[in-house]
């Protein structure tokens, strides 16, 4: 008999909810996005975010069973983001699935947020396989993440400063790019010459699998500051296209050198700036080169999104793994044991 979990996820500024099947079809995956409000303040206003889920996340719900043809009634389980994440918005999340749950005498499941990225990948290929290696990348969080069987997680390195997405939307900002700086930065690379500004790449330790991106965007600025001192031109392109090489470079060597560490043949990509073309191009070019696939979501997949947190509900609910209602937000949640 199918298995039908209801989904929310607001952990930061997309309030959505969605309908995922036994793990794998997705009936619905509704995004309500705040992009165009917190894109003036240059960033995330937590309290904005918080007060529109508050108004946007049972109409989210509503569209969400509607476009799956189902009811309240015929849903099995309720899947919630708790963490990590801005945790007025985790509290709005959490307190409808809670909510829902009780009235409907259904179980509540909560899913960590980078769990939800890393099945992502999962909804969009039902036939990847244990063990790999998993790149979490978005503006919060840089992972590398060894998964050897469904539900274990074990941390091979993460960012010791700025995450991969921190670093482009900080320098978007200062190239007076917008928010969100991701997709601007790529846009902004496509018309610039890679090669011609070589930003400091940051390996740290010999065999370390941490990552640093600090530094690296202090060394835009104080390009992007010496040229703007001397009253020199800049080309915002060729300082996107730099930057872009710069992280893309850390990250898919690191990726690949974590996967042939661990003896597996695939890399699977996943968070925001998965999104990002070149680091796709370098990630799949440096895997060829070692014989080591790399799977990557769609686009929509990437981003914040309820079809992910579904995804990984439904594994727990097969296993029992159900949360009480004191289920609470932790905006600083671990996902590994070190």
């Amino acid at each position: 008999m199918a298995v039908n979990i209801l989904a929310i996820e607001t952990s930061c500024d997309d309030s959505s909810a969605a309908v995922i099947t036994d793990g794998r079809e997705i009936k619905s995956n509704i995004i309500s996005s705040q992009i165009n409000i917190h894109k003036k303040f240059g960033g995330v206003v937590p309290e904005i975010a918080s007060r529109k889920h508050l108004e946007a996340l049972p109409y989210v719900v509503q569209e969400a069973l509607a476009e799956a043809g189902m009811s309240f009634r015929e849903i099995d389980g309720i899947g919630v983001t708790y963490g990590p994440g801005l945790v007025g918005a985790l509290l709005v999340g959490l307190s409808y699935a809670k909510a829902a749950a009780l009235a409907l005498e259904k179980p509540v499941i909560g899913v960590h947020h980078l769990e939800g990225h890393i099945n992502a990948g999962f909804l969009e290929y039902p036939e990847l396989t244990f063990p790999l290696v998993a790149l979490v990348v978005s503006g919060g969080h840089t992972s590398l993440v060894y998964l050897p069987r469904r539900g274990e997680y074990v941390l091979l390195g993460q960012t010791r400063d700025d995450a991969a997405g921190e670093a482009f939307d900080k320098v978007a900002r200062h190239l007076g790019l917008g928010y969100p700086g991701g997709p601007a930065i790529q846009e902004a690379a496509m018309q610039g010459d890679k090669e011609r500004l070589v930003f400091p790449r940051a390996w740290l330790e010999e065999g370390s699998f941490d990552f640093s991106f600090s530094g690296l965007k202090s060394s835009v600025l104080n390009y992007l500051n010496k040229c703007k001192m001397k009253n020199e031109p800049y080309n915002v392109p060729d300082i996107a296209a730099g930057l872009q090489e710069a992280i893309g470079e850390v990250l898919s060597v690191k990726a690949v050198a974590a996967a042939k560490m661990k003896g597996v043949d695939k890399v699977l990509l996943a968070g925001g700036v998965a999104a990002n073309r070149r680091l796709r191009e370098m990630l799949q070019a440096r895997g060829a080169r070692e014989n080591i696939q790399v799977f990557w979501p769609s686009p929509v997949l990437c981003t914040d999104n309820a079809a992910m947190i579904g995804c990984a509900a439904y594994y727990k609910y097969l296993k029992g793994e159900f949360s009480d209602l004191t289920l609470n937000a932790v905006p600083n949640l671990s996902l590994f044991t070190i």
